[in-house]
Protein backbone atom coordinates (compact mmCIF):
# COMPACT_ATOMS: atom_id res chain seq x y z
CA UNK A 1 0.00 0.00 0.00
CA UNK A 2 1.50 3.43 -1.28
CA UNK A 3 1.97 5.99 1.67
CA UNK A 4 0.60 9.14 0.71
CA UNK A 5 2.83 12.19 0.45
CA UNK A 6 3.02 15.32 2.62
CA UNK A 7 1.67 16.89 -0.68
CA UNK A 8 -0.79 14.63 -1.12
CA UNK A 9 -2.14 15.06 2.08
CA UNK A 10 -2.35 18.88 2.06
CA UNK A 11 -4.47 18.91 -1.51
CA UNK A 12 -6.72 16.07 -0.15
CA UNK A 13 -7.50 18.09 3.05
CA UNK A 14 -7.77 20.95 0.88
CA UNK A 15 -10.56 19.21 -1.29
CA UNK A 16 -12.34 17.58 1.81
CA UNK A 17 -13.04 21.24 2.96
CA UNK A 18 -13.88 22.56 -0.19
CA UNK A 19 -16.92 20.51 -0.11
CA UNK A 20 -18.50 22.76 2.23
CA UNK A 21 -16.52 25.56 2.18
CA UNK A 22 -16.00 28.48 -0.75
CA UNK A 23 -12.48 28.15 -2.03
CA UNK A 24 -12.00 31.67 -1.57
CA UNK A 25 -13.16 31.29 2.33
CA UNK A 26 -10.37 27.92 3.25
CA UNK A 27 -7.50 29.24 4.31
CA UNK A 28 -3.68 27.85 4.92
CA UNK A 29 -4.53 27.36 8.85
CA UNK A 30 -7.62 25.68 7.49
CA UNK A 31 -5.57 23.01 5.83
CA UNK A 32 -3.04 22.45 7.42
CA UNK A 33 -5.09 22.31 11.04
CA UNK A 34 -7.65 19.30 9.24
CA UNK A 35 -4.51 16.73 8.29
CA UNK A 36 -2.46 17.77 11.37
CA UNK A 37 0.38 19.81 9.57
CA UNK A 38 1.79 22.81 10.44
CA UNK A 39 1.66 25.79 8.50
CA UNK A 40 5.35 25.62 8.15
CA UNK A 41 4.98 22.31 6.72
CA UNK A 42 2.72 24.07 4.46
CA UNK A 43 4.65 26.31 3.02
CA UNK A 44 7.61 23.98 2.35
CA UNK A 45 5.59 22.42 -0.26
CA UNK A 46 3.88 25.18 -1.16
CA UNK A 47 3.63 28.99 -1.95
CA UNK A 48 -0.10 29.48 -1.39
CA UNK A 49 -3.73 27.73 -1.44
CA UNK A 50 -3.30 28.38 -5.45
CA UNK A 51 -0.28 26.34 -5.83
CA UNK A 52 -1.63 23.18 -4.08
CA UNK A 53 -4.25 24.04 -6.49
CA UNK A 54 -2.47 23.49 -9.97
CA UNK A 55 -0.26 21.13 -8.46
CA UNK A 56 -2.82 18.62 -7.72
CA UNK A 57 -4.42 19.84 -11.04
CA UNK A 58 -1.37 18.60 -12.79
CA UNK A 59 -0.97 15.81 -11.05
CA UNK A 60 -4.46 14.64 -12.09
CA UNK A 61 -3.49 15.22 -15.39
CA UNK A 62 -0.71 13.62 -15.32
CA UNK A 63 -1.97 10.29 -13.99
CA UNK A 64 -4.58 10.54 -17.15
CA UNK A 65 -1.89 10.62 -19.38
CA UNK A 66 0.30 8.43 -18.25
CA UNK A 67 -2.55 5.68 -19.24
CA UNK A 68 -1.67 6.88 -22.82
CA UNK A 69 1.85 7.27 -22.81
CA UNK A 70 2.43 3.26 -21.72
CA UNK A 71 -0.42 2.04 -24.00
CA UNK A 72 -2.99 1.47 -21.30
CA UNK A 73 -5.00 3.40 -23.16
CA UNK A 74 -5.70 4.76 -26.34
CA UNK A 75 -6.40 8.44 -26.70
CA UNK A 76 -9.94 8.00 -27.02
CA UNK A 77 -10.09 6.29 -23.32
CA UNK A 78 -7.86 9.32 -22.05
CA UNK A 79 -10.30 11.59 -23.11
CA UNK A 80 -13.30 9.62 -21.30
CA UNK A 81 -10.62 9.55 -18.17
CA UNK A 82 -10.59 13.22 -18.21
CA UNK A 83 -14.31 13.67 -18.71
CA UNK A 84 -15.42 11.21 -15.79
CA UNK A 85 -12.33 12.83 -13.93
CA UNK A 86 -14.27 16.32 -14.40
CA UNK A 87 -17.69 15.01 -13.38
CA UNK A 88 -16.23 13.52 -10.64
CA UNK A 89 -15.04 16.25 -9.43
CA UNK A 90 -16.98 18.65 -10.65
CA UNK A 91 -18.45 19.91 -7.16
CA UNK A 92 -14.89 21.00 -6.10
CA UNK A 93 -13.99 22.60 -9.96
CA UNK A 94 -16.67 24.13 -10.00
CA UNK A 95 -16.23 25.88 -6.51
CA UNK A 96 -12.79 27.00 -7.61
CA UNK A 97 -13.99 28.61 -10.93
CA UNK A 98 -16.76 30.27 -8.66
CA UNK A 99 -14.92 31.25 -5.97
CA UNK A 100 -11.46 32.32 -6.13
CA UNK A 101 -10.59 35.52 -7.49
CA UNK A 102 -8.54 34.19 -9.90
CA UNK A 103 -10.96 32.77 -12.52
CA UNK A 104 -9.09 33.41 -15.50
CA UNK A 105 -6.06 33.22 -14.33
CA UNK A 106 -7.05 28.92 -13.21
CA UNK A 107 -8.60 28.67 -16.22
CA UNK A 108 -5.43 30.04 -18.37
CA UNK A 109 -3.37 27.10 -15.76
CA UNK A 110 -5.97 24.85 -16.67
CA UNK A 111 -5.00 25.51 -20.32
CA UNK A 112 -1.79 26.08 -19.92
CA UNK A 113 -1.30 22.14 -17.85
CA UNK A 114 -3.25 20.42 -20.75
CA UNK A 115 -1.45 22.33 -23.40
CA UNK A 116 2.02 21.05 -22.22
CA UNK A 117 0.47 17.62 -21.02
CA UNK A 118 -0.67 17.46 -24.93
CA UNK A 119 2.55 18.55 -26.64
CA UNK A 120 4.57 16.24 -24.98
CA UNK A 121 2.68 13.59 -26.04
CA UNK A 122 2.69 14.86 -29.22
CA UNK A 123 6.65 15.24 -29.43
CA UNK A 124 7.14 11.87 -28.18
CA UNK A 125 4.49 10.30 -30.67
CA UNK A 126 6.47 12.25 -33.56
CA UNK A 127 9.52 11.09 -31.77
CA UNK A 128 11.13 15.15 -31.92
CA UNK A 129 11.88 17.90 -29.67
CA UNK A 130 10.12 20.57 -31.08
CA UNK A 131 7.16 20.92 -33.08
CA UNK A 132 5.96 23.41 -35.94
CA UNK A 133 4.70 26.79 -34.83
CA UNK A 134 1.55 25.58 -36.93
CA UNK A 135 1.09 22.21 -34.88
CA UNK A 136 2.17 24.31 -31.66
CA UNK A 137 -1.52 26.62 -32.17
CA UNK A 138 -3.63 23.47 -33.29
CA UNK A 139 -2.62 22.16 -29.73
CA UNK A 140 -3.18 25.61 -28.15
CA UNK A 141 -6.28 26.10 -30.01
CA UNK A 142 -7.87 22.57 -28.74
CA UNK A 143 -6.75 22.76 -25.44
CA UNK A 144 -8.24 26.14 -24.77
CA UNK A 145 -11.42 24.64 -26.70
CA UNK A 146 -11.82 22.54 -24.58
CA UNK A 147 -11.12 24.07 -21.36
CA UNK A 148 -13.37 26.80 -22.25
CA UNK A 149 -16.10 23.78 -22.77
CA UNK A 150 -14.94 21.89 -19.65
CA UNK A 151 -15.58 25.13 -17.67
CA UNK A 152 -19.34 25.90 -19.19
CA UNK A 153 -20.25 22.45 -18.27
CA UNK A 154 -18.59 22.51 -14.94
CA UNK A 155 -20.75 25.55 -13.98
CA UNK A 156 -24.22 24.18 -15.37
CA UNK A 157 -23.88 25.85 -18.90
CA UNK A 158 -25.01 22.54 -20.29
CA UNK A 159 -25.97 19.35 -19.23
CA UNK A 160 -24.17 16.17 -20.56
CA UNK A 161 -22.67 12.82 -19.13
CA UNK A 162 -19.34 12.17 -19.38
CA UNK A 163 -18.94 9.88 -22.41
CA UNK A 164 -20.73 12.46 -24.42
CA UNK A 165 -17.60 15.09 -22.98
CA UNK A 166 -15.48 12.71 -23.95
CA UNK A 167 -17.09 11.84 -27.56
CA UNK A 168 -17.24 16.14 -27.55
CA UNK A 169 -13.32 16.24 -27.10
CA UNK A 170 -12.25 13.31 -29.15
CA UNK A 171 -14.67 14.60 -32.67
CA UNK A 172 -13.04 18.08 -32.24
CA UNK A 173 -9.52 17.38 -31.92
CA UNK A 174 -8.00 19.23 -35.02
CA UNK A 175 -7.19 16.39 -38.11
CA UNK A 176 -3.96 17.77 -37.90
CA UNK A 177 -3.25 16.09 -34.80
CA UNK A 178 -4.64 13.18 -35.03
CA UNK A 179 -1.88 11.35 -36.72
CA UNK A 180 -0.23 11.66 -33.12
CA UNK A 181 -2.95 10.18 -31.17
CA UNK A 182 -4.87 7.66 -33.36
Amino acid sequence: MKRMTAKELLAESFRELAKTKKINKITVKDITENCGYSVATFYRHFNDKYDLIAWAYLRDVEEIMKQVEYNEASWKQALTSAAEYYKKHRDYLSNLLLHTTGYMSFVRNMSQINYMSLKQKIQTSAKVQTISTKTDMYIRLYCHGTVALTCDWLLGEFEADAQTLAEIYESTLPQQLRPYLF
